[in-house]
């Protein structure tokens, strides 16, 4: 097998204003805190002398490379995104940023919100649109049923609940 792999189809493009203002902060973090730091440690570093066996110029240089490789993909990624703000037109289906409330086939309630695939790392309870459950929720109304192939067999949902508003402001 060869080293050659095929790029990754980058996740959709679009995002919750919450979680572009999170890539923002991020990228402005790394690019006006992080980056300046390590720049200064790695000069200082340098200036010790010999670099072949210097842990911290090596180290330093290491992480400079990777803050620039994440502010590469940042600014490549907000670049193309979508912010969406606005709710949709038809509120009794699932769409983008909605909170759906689920039961599952044991009883058990569970609560998601469909989010892009940056930001579900963002907050518990986020998934992203492109996931199984993601795909199969979209344009799905009340009381409909969803099922999904999970690594155990198949799972059942039935949606009892779609808001789109945050729970602590419902």
């Amino acid at each position: 097998m060869g080293r050659f792999r095929p790029p990754e189809t980058p996740g959709s493009k679009y995002i919750t204003p919450e979680g572009a203002s999170r890539l923002r902060a991020e990228l402005d973090e790394l690019w006006r805190v992080e980056r300046p730091r390590v720049t200064q440690a790695v000069s200082e570093a340098a200036a010790q002398g010999d670099r072949s066996e210097n842990a911290e110029y090596i180290y330093g240089k290491r992480r400079l490379r990777e803050i620039d490789r994440r502010v590469r993909f940042l600014r490549k990624r907000l670049e193309g995104m979508v912010t969406v703000s606005e709710r949709p037109a038809d509120s009794t289906r699932v769409y983008f940023g909605a909170w759906v409330s689920l039961e599952r086939d044991d009883g058990e309630l569970v609560c998601y919100r469909i989010v892009g695939p940056d930001e579900i790392d963002m907050a518990p309870g986020y998934i992203s649109m492109d996931s199984p459950l993601g795909r199969s929720l979209l344009r799905r109304a009340l009381d409909e049923e969803v099922t999904i192939e999970v690594p155990g067999g198949t799972r059942t949902f039935v949606i009892v609940e779609i808001r789109y508003e945050s729970p602590k402001e419902g």
